[in-house]
């Protein structure tokens, strides 16, 4: 089974502008997250996909493989889509965010792993729990609730489950991770959006308002995905510590 990772890759960024180009340790950040994610051993290609010439070159520039995708594309799943097109023989597309240069390969190889197990599967994603009360009710956290089979209830901004009786039930904080069969993928991308997506700017939403299933891998990691100059200057240190 053919599988490719995906990372969208805009250079604008609302809080920390040319995000994908910032230094880490030498090397444009964008250029950190293919490497990790390259080290994957499920997937047979890991391609930048951007609109932005200063990031295919700074990616190419570093041994790495881009494409130049349109730059009119409301959401980095429409961005994945147009590249999952240019590979018809692709059966399972992973996209990994481009501010993820701590990303765990062995979590990619998970991800793929599902849909070797699972023939119906169309979508999968990761879970790490929360622990600490003050991330549990930062709406910045993604929270999702999972059935008995590990497939997603709903995501929420909002703190769920409510702990009215506490210790009950662990919460998890949703990690933007995503694996799409691929056929899947291209349809995703047109549907219209939803009410409840609308209602908490949470696209994956979406496909449960549907009637799909999105599968949830629980992970121990802890990531450090890069939105400011703190977050920058951590993932720095991580990495002049040997860690990256």
């Amino acid at each position: 089974m053919k599988s490719i990772c995906v990372i969208p890759a805009r250079y604008s960024s609302t809080r920390l502008p040319g995000k994908p180009l910032k230094d880490i340790c030498g090397k444009p950040m964008i250029c950190r997250v293919w490497e990790r994610a390259n080290q994957a051993k499920s997937v047979s290609e890991v391609i930048v996909a951007t609109d932005d010439d200063r990031i295919l070159q700074a990616v190419e520039k570093n041994h790495g493989r881009a494409m130049m995708t349109r730059a009119d594309h409301k959401t980095g799943t429409d961005r994945l889509a147009e590249v999952a097109e240019k590979f018809p023989d692709a059966e399972v597309v992973v996209n990994v965010q481009g501010d993820e240069p701590l990303i765990e390969p062995s979590l990619i190889d998970e991800l793929v792993a599902e849909f070797v197990k699972d023939k119906n599967l169309q979508m999968a994603t990761v879970a790490t729990e929360l622990l600490d009360a003050e991330e549990m009710h930062n709406p910045n956290n993604v929270k999702v609730v999972l059935d008995k089979n590990n497939d997603a209830l709903y995501f929420s901004r909002s703190l769920i489950p409510y702990p009215r009786n506490v210790g009950k039930s662990k919460v998890f904080k949703h990690i933007g991770i995503y694996a799409y069969r691929r056929n899947f993928l291209l349809d995703y991308a047109k549907m219209e959006p939803t009410p409840l997506e609308q209602s908490e700017s949470l696209e994956q939403l979406r496909a449960l308002e549907n009637g799909f299933k999105i599968r949830v891998i629980k992970s121990s990691c802890r990531f450090v995905g890069v939105d400011t100059e703190e977050d920058l200057k951590l993932v720095n240190e991580i990495y002049r510590r040997g860690k990256g």
